[in-house]
């Protein structure tokens, strides 16, 4: 791999939505995960409060105006 290939892989993984919401609510979530589909959003990991998980889900919705089809975080 060179430079300019992986300087486009970071681009990239600061610009993803995982990255997105982690900036917009701190490291509440754990092994965040966006599985986009066509008709929504699905939100995968783990949280230690269900506020966090409500964080996230309105992050994602305010980020992306997606329908959120599944909060799957789960709060343990």
């Amino acid at each position: 791999m060179n430079f300019p290939d992986l300087a486009d892989e970071v681009l990239a993984a600061e610009d993803s939505l995982e990255h997105r919401i982690l900036l917009r609510i701190g490291n509440r979530i754990r092994d965040l995960r966006v599985v986009e589909r066509p008709e929504g959003l699905i939100l995968q990991g783990w949280a230690v409060t269900f506020h966090a998980k409500q964080l996230a889900q309105h992050a994602a919705m305010d980020l992306t105006n997606r329908l959120i089809l599944a909060n799957q975080i789960e709060v343990r």
